[in-house]
């Protein structure tokens, strides 16, 4: 069923849509941001391989259980409570963080991260699609993924200069700051979005929404996209490096990999509303630049073809992915948008989490060129799938 317009009687107040945008940058900046911290900070802290994975999985692993569950309560209550009791939660485990920097008060501010991430993130996602309409699901989802792209591939640009400045403290306490401001911001501009009726289903209609290719092909074409996002992030500039870049320098390439998927996500979201860019043909098109500019990365060493790798991956996650989530809110069954959303986002988080540790073991055993060959291949055989027939 497509997403719904808004509800009748709910005016939506200058300053909705962008708050949702905002609250989309704080989860990604929170994700990305820390995460490049703890790395960069393990000496110092005194962390082990076996900790600093402990506390870089703790984020996502609260994703994985939770987006589903908050996804499926924003559908029951309303999505205005949801965004502002997770960015509440998440300022409070920021500020946690901010005061309590011991290996288990991270571990702890990292979880209790996540779990607030799993609430204000699908929640976000549902209202954007609501806000949007049905005749603007592209142009919605191409701006709030234009500033939660921002958020990923920023995220270790902007923590690394709060880190210099004042360590992982200095972080923790902007996020704590950023989110506390983007409540204020939602509950102010947000109108109440209503829920919507919801039929009765049982675990089988779950099932069988899960395992549509309507639901499949999308998040799928997420999950690689977002896992091939987390490995550009990490592995750009590392390849910087070995060509003789120096640190700044080669942090560059991310910046070109945001700006080039930030400004592509609104013009690809607006082109498929009006009609001159099919869903599945986009797609199809991202993933294969997205492709292209890995195998670039791969082979040819030179800051041209790193600067060009970054600028095609980029552009590519600017194609998939609000044409990927404008179909998942399009054919969400009714009353069910946050769930659907929900449960598409334990996909990119899979994705993002399992797409630097597939690089990472194969580059450990045939090198980084291999590596990232079978990561190129990996989204090419995805376009492959969804350029196939489906139905559902």
């Amino acid at each position: 069923m497509p997403a719904e317009e808004p509800a009748a009687g709910v005016g939506v107040r200058r300053g909705a849509v962008p708050a949702l945008w905002a609250a989309g940058f704080t989860t990604a900046f929170g994700a990305h941001g820390i995460a490049a911290g703890f790395g960069a900070q393990a000496q110092h802290l005194g962390l082990s391989f076996v900790s600093l994975g402990v506390l870089l999985a703790l984020y996502d692993v609260a994703e994985v259980v939770l987006k589903p569950v908050f996804g499926t309560w924003s559908d029951r209550i309303g999505v205005k409570p949801v965004i502002v009791g997770g960015l509440a939660l998440f300022a409070a485990a920021s500020a946690l963080g901010f005061v309590w920097h011991t290996t288990t008060g991270l571990a702890v501010a990292r979880l209790l991260q996540g779990a607030a991430a799993s609430a204000f993130s699908p929640a976000s996602s549902a209202g954007v699609a609501r806000l949007g309409g049905s005749r603007s699901l592209g142009r919605a989802f191409g701006s709030y993924g234009s500033w939660k792209g921002l958020g990923y591939a920023l995220g270790p640009v902007l923590g690394a200069g709060l880190i210099a400045v004042g360590g992982l403290p200095a972080l923790f306490l902007a996020l704590t700051a950023l989110a506390a401001a983007v409540l204020v911001w939602v509950a102010v501009a947000l109108p109440a979005l209503p829920p919507t009726p919801r039929p009765r289903s049982t675990l089988r209609d779950l099932v069988h929404q899960l395992t549509r290719p309507g639901f499949v092909q999308p998040t799928a074409a997420l999950a690689v996209t977002t896992g091939t996002l987390g490995v550009a992030v990490g592995f750009l500039p590392l390849v910087g490096r070995e060509l003789g870049l120096s640190a700044a320098v080669a942090m560059v390439a991310v910046t070109v990999l945001a700006v080039a998927s930030s400004v592509s996500q609104p013009w690809v979201g607006r082109r498929h509303d009006a009609g001159r860019l099919g869903e599945r043909a986009g797609t199809v098109t991202g993933l294969l630049t997205i492709a292209a500019g890995v195998l670039l990365l791969a082979w040819v060493r030179h800051p041209v073809a790193l600067f060009t790798s970054a600028a095609l991956v980029g552009i590519g996650i600017g194609l998939v992915t609000p044409l990927a989530f404008a179909r998942l809110a399009a054919s969400a069954p009714e009353g069910s948008l946050g769930r659907t959303l929900g449960s598409a986002e334990v996909g990119r988080e899979l994705g993002d989490a399992g797409g630097p540790l597939l690089v990472g073991a194969v580059a450990t055993a045939a090198g980084l060129p291999v590596a990232l060959s079978t990561l190129a291949g990996i989204v090419a055989l995805q376009s492959l799938v969804t350029g196939g027939r489906r139905r559902g």
